[in-house]
């Protein structure tokens, strides 16, 4: 899966505009020793073999945004898995964990693992930032993070600087019209890959999705849990879906939140992303009291005008047709941030992108300081390692042609990133989709929200029968936004009624509010 981040947004407008300015940081510093221990019993049970059994020192981590009192609760480790588990005996990379111990002991049901999408996403700097909306599942679970191979903490890749980053965001056009920009384009796209290779090494190749789903099997042994409970976002469906198709009898209670399809090629993720962003941009016009065709059309000339000429968007700045493409659909994630969108669009038609580019900034990860954060690096090396697909110039300006048809503001922008994402990448991927069938395991809930830009409510349907019958339970949200739980109150009660007391809804329930 390459192209547009799927990634957790928190939900309201406080949280929005702290996502667009900064992200959470989490560290640890040594304090103290803790020991769990796992157990394995061979190939089919669990993958943790040796390193199911190895200690765990749990150390106290610094409160959520760096600062330099610890925040009370909160512990970090690192759990030792092999680069390669076809050869368990070879080279080793950490994995940086967070804990919050549940505080009802006496009800204690285990760990609940998350992950939060991209892929990327920093398990260890995100779970901190929900520590009061999670505080009823942390009554029953020991909240339990971590960063994904690849990730943060866990040998990260970088592939690039950050002013080799902002000279990129700032001048390649991702939507090129002509060879000499179609050539400037490949060749970034080249470039990064090479950043990527140089980064990660003999890593790369090892940075798949189901090599995390076995390392998340080491991790619920070296936690001492006999099931895994999950709850994953986005992108986390998928390594979710992964590891059950892998270890069907561990499952425990799963819950895959804003589904990604995993049917879905390369070609096919780039048309669901686009029509999922087309669904929503129509939405919002819609609740503006806008025709949603004319509005999309004035959208998509404000786009063109930009192409022409960027607009001025403070501090020597300027908002170009790729960033303002960006710009826009950051805020389609959640519709907490549908009024950044008016502000953004109604201040760029009277010549001022300084609102649309600090959206491209919170989707891109930009600080104010100018550092850039490295979720698009993890999630680059990670798709390109999951998949086998390398789609070529001679495709991609052919999907250019069909996705323009479904959306003229989305389409060329998702169809380019097809040809770019891995282009000449120095390892092979691993296949063309995932496999997620999961006979034997216990339901698993997936949840779909029907306005849903990222991951369109379509991908649940289809998560839910490649599951498997009796495995998949579908659970519709009727309503916007990127992810139900915590955000839609029906929806986050028949989660909660799921993971807190295993009650099982039925197959097709619907959500409304």
């Amino acid at each position: 899966m390459g192209g547009r981040r799927s990634i957790r947004v928190r939900a309201g407008a406080a949280a929005a505009v702290a996502a667009l300015l900064a992200g959470a940081v989490a560290g640890c510093q040594s304090e103290g020793a803790g020991r769990s221990e796992g157990r394995s019993d061979g190939k089919g049970a669990g993958s943790g073999g040796p390193y199911a059994a190895q200690d765990v020192d749990w150390r106290a981590c610094e409160a959520p945004g760096g600062g330099e009192r610890p925040s009370k609760g909160w512990r970090c480790a690192d759990v030792e898995v092999p680069v390669d588990y076809a050869d368990p005996d070879g080279e080793t990379l950490s994995v940086a964990l967070i804990r919050k111990e549940a505080t009802s002991r006496k009800d204690r049901i285990g760990s609940l693992l998350f992950n939060f999408g991209g892929p990327g996403a920093s398990g260890v700097a995100t779970l901190p930032a929900y520590e009061t909306e999670y505080a009823g599942l942390n009554a029953r679970y020991d909240l339990v993070a971590f960063d994904p191979r690849g990730v943060g903490g866990s040998s990260g890749v970088v592939c690039r600087g950050d002013k080799e980053q902002e000279k990129a965001l700032a001048e390649v056009d991702s939507t090129p019209d002509t060879a000499a920009e179609e050539a400037a384009y490949m060749r970034d796209a080249r470039s990064f890959g090479a950043g990527c290779a140089r980064a990660a090494g003999d890593l790369l190749p090892h940075l798949t999705t189901s090599n995390t789903a076995r390392d998340m099997d080491v991790l619920r042994q070296v936690l001492g849990d006999d099931k895994l409970h999950y709850l994953g976002f986005s992108y986390g469906t998928q390594l979710g879906a992964v590891y059950a198709h892998l270890f069907p009898k561990n499952v425990g209670r799963l819950v895959l939140d804003a589904v990604v399809d995993p049917t879905a090629d390369t070609a096919a993720h780039a048309r669901h992303q686009t029509t999922g962003f087309q669904r929503a941009l129509n939405n919002y016009f819609h609740k503006q009291g806008e025709d949603p065709k004319e509005g999309t059309a004035r959208v998509a000339a404000l786009l063109e005008r930009l192409d022409e000429q960027p607009l001025p968007a403070g501090d020597g700045r300027k908002l170009t047709q790729s960033l303002g493409v960006t710009g826009i659909i950051y805020p389609l994630y959640s519709e907490d941030m549908w009024p950044y969108l008016t502000q953004g669009l109604d201040d760029a038609e009277s010549g001022d992108g300084t609102m649309l580019l600090a959206l491209a900034d919170g989707y891109n990860e930009r600080g104010e300081d100018g550092r850039y954060g490295t979720t698009t690096h993890a999630q680059r090396a990670i798709s390109c390692a999951d998949s086998s697909e390398r789609p070529t110039l001679g495709e991609a300006r052919a999907l250019v042609r069909d996705l323009a048809g479904v959306s003229p503001v989305f389409g060329p922008a998702l169809a380019w990133d097809t040809a770019g994402w891995c282009a000449d990448w120095p390892a092979k991927g691993e296949r063309a989709t995932v496999e997620v069938s999961a006979p034997g395991a216990a339901p698993i809930l997936v949840v779909g929200t029907t306005g849903d830009s990222a991951t369109p409510y379509e991908g649940a349907r289809t998560m839910a029968e490649e599951l498997g019958e009796g495995v998949g339970v579908l659970v519709t949200n009727e309503g916007e936004g990127h992810g139900a739980y915590g955000s839609a109150s029906c929806a986050t009660r028949v989660i909660d009624d799921y993971l807190l007391r295993g009650k099982v809804p039925a197959d097709g329930t619907t959500c409304k509010g």
